[in-house]
């Protein structure tokens, strides 16, 4: 704070350094880690199609929606691009939202993300009322199939990999919907990324499924829940970057975003929040949350 005198020489109110850097907030009981400037990631590898970090936000009549999705501590050590990613989009007949977060490699979580959107779109534009995810995903990955290159053909592959092996991602995706009861919320997953509702008057977290270590996006099955959102609770849909801190909600991250998020901050707030520093998570995170709008 600096005090400016006026013309006559009387000091004025203090006015905020607003040229202070934000400070980044620190979590895993006060260990923060190592503090270094993120290095620039090698040639090759797209690093202009793919930056540190993105944010986005928006409201309808029905929702408020903020996403972002911000490079690991581990990957800006490391020079390597963020693998994960997130979109989110608006289906106006229906007032929908939809949404996609996808997560390693980053080629096939880009991808796997404007189909899922792309396909979510689709079957609310042909009036679907309980999705059919299996047939969802099943287009879902038939599209990544055929956008996959040859075994070996593109530019860092090994000769023999597989075309699946270079889209290959997790994916949790779905839609709420505006009901008469209440928003209605419809979402799968397949492999590790998780989707949780924060009750905002609580701070406590319910996921929508059961959390899972190392899956395998090739064999493991499309789960899928469906659930009601209060006016209280937010809906919550990250990758495992962001759901192994959570852990079950009663920690120092469960605490962070409950305090954050009780009303939406600005799409570069969350962007913020969400680089928190902790010694022992040093992973992308990507996390999309919504609101249903005030009654």
């Amino acid at each position: 704070m600096n005090q400016r005198p006026d013309h006559r020489g009387t000091a004025l109110a203090a006015v905020p350094d607003d040229t202070a850097p934000w400070p980044r907030i620190t979590v895993d009981s006060g260990r923060p880690g190592a503090e270094f400037e993120p290095r620039p990631q090698p040639p090759g590898q797209s690093a202009f199609d793919v930056p540190d970090t993105e944010c986005d936000g928006w409201s309808t009549a029905d929702f408020t929606v903020r996403s972002a999705s911000v490079r690991g501590a581990g990957p800006r050590f490391y020079r390597e691009a963020r693998r994960e990613c997130a979109r989110v989009a608006w289906h106006e007949p229906s007032g929908a939202v939809v949404f996609a977060v996808a997560d390693e490699p980053q080629q096939g979580a880009a991808q796997a993300c404007r189909a899922a959107i792309d396909q979510l779109l689709c079957l609310l534009a042909q009036g679907s009322g309980t999705l059919d995810f299996d047939s969802f995903a099943h287009h879902t990955a038939e599209r990544l199939r055929r956008l996959a290159p040859p075994a070996g053909m593109a530019a860092g592959m090994a000769a023999g990999t597989l075309a699946a092996d270079w889209y290959a991602t997790t994916l949790v995706a779905g839609v709420v919907q505006p009901e008469p009861g209440g928003p209605r919320i419809q979402v799968c997953r397949i492999g590790d990324s998780g989707a949780w509702l924060l009750d905002r008057t609580t701070g406590s977290y319910h996921a929508l499924f059961k959390a899972r270590k190392g899956a395998d996006s090739h064999t493991e099955p499309v789960e899928h829940a469906v659930e009601h959102l209060t006016d209280s609770e937010i809906l919550l849909v990250g990758s495992n970057g962001f759901g192994d801190p959570l852990g079950d909600g009663d920690g120092e991250v469960g605490e962070l975003f409950a305090r954050h998020l009780a009303v939406p901050p600005t799409p570069l707030r969350l962007a913020h929040v969400l680089d928190f520093a902790g010694e022992r998570f040093d992973d992308d995170r990507t996390l999309v949350a919504v609101w249903p709008a005030d009654r």
